[in-house]
């Protein structure tokens, strides 16, 4: 036989490594079977319930009640572990670093002036209103908690945004902020290489890595798990690369994440591309378009993203981005375009390959041979936005040479895709060898001339500008070299491999990014840091254990958790 002894303390909040550890103390005290410490949240009532220690007589209590529950062998031993709740409670407060801790947030700003961060911990139904009152004394926030909605996560955003403030969250779990790890970060020696993550154990794991490689962290910002999808729309993502693409400790970017809404990797990819640092990849379970597109470098997972970003930060010296192979002019020289690209491939893998590279920058794209069922050309016949057609496919091939042979149906579509007012480039693919046409070069360089201006018969919508993809090799009996010196003496850009060409049409079609509006001061990760805490105390015992100043607040909930109480004290503190 056993026996269950409980009590409810309605209002009394403990954080849960607080509760965990005072249901360890009462499950360890003689003839004790089993504890249960928990706020009375419904989760916590369906846990205790399976394992069999929710007390039948319990019957009204709400999520800001703290329910003790103890199973004993006997009702002295059960009633005897209760009576000692208080006294573990004290015995580890008195053991606690700080011996005096304000009880509100305003007050723990006053207290320690310098602290120009605060970390949040609190349950979630309480996070944004703690989130909203640091960004007020204008103080970066590190929001670990969850179960905050979307909205309070948009609004808290764009709050700090409109201050030039960071908040790293909802559910953030990992940063290292000069040498300072946040939440669950490891030890990271201090170096060059700086991550934006929304991926927890990602930057966990990826700066482990860099540490065990001999490389080092200038910064590690976390982001929350939401932030790159639509709602949010990387808006913290975007602050953390503009930080440390202004940041003179940072030579090399990491950004990670779980795969990303498509919109906004394409926004972001774009901001990292105007940055002039090297900036490494890893989209985890997104397909990289290629190896390397000029200042963006690709890795497929942690250990890869780790080992290409020591080595580029040992080459700091140079953090110039790297042009692609080809024979035309540096792309630096080169002008940006504000239109749209049409591609025009003889080659089937060839356009699948640039839809591929394209489709991470480029939006929105459309082909006849779509790699996403959204990409589908309506007709294929028609163009729209940025399309990739494949001329060798069967519609196209009906009753006629395939266009590795013959050039008419390529050159009528291409006079038709230079008439489109809205096209400012046109991409060929041009493939040599054994059975394609014996000169290629002889029928499109008069035509490539015509669109990009340099002959008599420009166009009247005005010069724009075409690239090649050649294939072949010097031993073919098109002659490369004499292919390459037609088509380049026409005007058109050649490329040797579509990753080449694929980096100059997202470098020169990809529109800026819109300028943060407010940059975030970049004092505030070079100065010592000093952080309020609000909630778990291991992260205030962290952050004193690894040299930071900081304080912990005495948090409870604002009137109790009464709802109505809540709004009616907001309302007081708005006159």
């Amino acid at each position: 036989m056993t026996i269950m002894q409980y009590e409810i303390r309605p209002g009394a909040y403990y954080d849960s490594v607080v509760l965990m550890e005072l249901q360890r103390s009462l499950a360890a005290l003689p003839e004790v079977i089993d504890a249960g410490v928990v706020m009375a949240t419904p989760a916590n009532k369906e846990l205790l319930l399976s394992t069999e220690l929710w007390p039948e007589t319990v019957t009204s209590v709400t999520p800001d009640d703290l329910l003790i529950v103890v199973k004993a062998e006997t009702e002295q031993a059960a009633v005897a572990a209760i009576a000692q709740v208080d006294e573990l409670l004290k015995r580890r407060h008195s053991t606690a670093s700080q011996s005096f801790r304000p009880r509100s947030l305003d007050s723990a700003a006053k207290a320690l002036p310098e602290a120009e961060w605060v970390l949040v911990s609190v349950p979630g139904r309480y996070a944004a209103g703690v989130a909203k009152e640091a960004l007020s004394l204008n103080k970066h926030v590190f929001l670990y908690s969850d179960n905050v909605s979307v909205a309070d996560e948009v609004a808290l955003k764009q709050q700090a945004q409109e201050k030039g403030l960071l908040v790293m969250g909802p559910d953030c779990g990992t940063a290292v902020i000069n040498g300072i790890g946040l939440g669950f970060a490891n030890r990271i020696r201090r170096g060059k290489i700086g991550l934006v993550a929304a991926s927890g154990t990602g930057l966990q794991a990826v700066s482990s890595h860099i540490h065990q490689l001999g490389g080092g962290v200038s910064q590690a910002i976390g982001t929350g798990g939401r932030d790159l999808k639509p709602e949010i729309g990387g808006a913290t993502t975007r602050q953390g690369l503009d930080l440390l693409a202004r940041d003179d400790e940072t030579a090399v970017i990491v950004l990670i994440s779980k795969p990303p809404a498509r919109e906004v990797a394409t926004q972001l990819l774009a901001a990292a591309q105007a940055i002039a640092k090297p900036v490494i990849i890893n989209f985890i379970g997104y397909p990289p378009p290629a190896r390397q597109l000029g200042n963006l470098h690709f890795a497929n997972n942690a250990w890869e993203t780790a080992v290409l970003a020591v080595q580029l930060a040992s080459q700091s010296s140079d953090t110039s981005p790297h042009p692609p192979r080809s024979t035309s002019a540096r792309l630096s020289t080169s002008p940006r375009l504000n239109g749209f690209l049409r591609g025009l491939f003889s080659g089937g893998t060839l356009a699948y390959e640039t839809m591929l590279g394209l489709q991470t920058v480029l939006s929105p794209l459309y082909s006849n041979g779509p790699i996403r069922p959204e990409q589908t050309l309506a007709d294929p016949l028609v163009s729209q936005a940025h399309t990739i057609l494949d001329m060798g496919a069967d519609e196209f091939t009906q009753g006629r040479l395939h266009p590795m042979m013959d050039n008419d149906l390529r050159i009528r579509r291409l006079r038709q895709e230079a008439a489109d007012p809205e096209v400012s480039l046109i991409l060929l693919d041009v493939v040599l060898g054994e059975g394609s046409h014996p000169d290629p070069a002889s029928e499109l360089a008069p035509v490539i001339a015509e669109i990009v201006g340099q002959s008599p018969l420009s166009l009247s919508q005005g010069a724009k500008r075409v690239a090649v993809i050649l294939i072949g090799t010097d031993e073919d009996p098109q002659g490369m070299a004499v292919q390459t010196e037609k088509l380049m003496a026409a005007g058109a850009e050649v490329f040797t491999d579509t990753t080449s060409a694929v980096t100059m049409i997202s470098q020169r079609l990809q529109q800026s990014p819109p300028a943060i509006a407010n940059p975030i001061d970049l004092e505030a990760f070079r100065s010592p840091l000093a952080a309020i805490n609000v909630g778990l105390d291991s992260f205030y015992d962290s952050l004193v254990g690894q040299g930071a100043s900081a304080t912990q607040v005495e948090w409870r909930p604002p009137a109790g958790g009464n709802e109505k109480m809540m709004a009616l004290l907001a309302k007081m503190k708005q006159k």
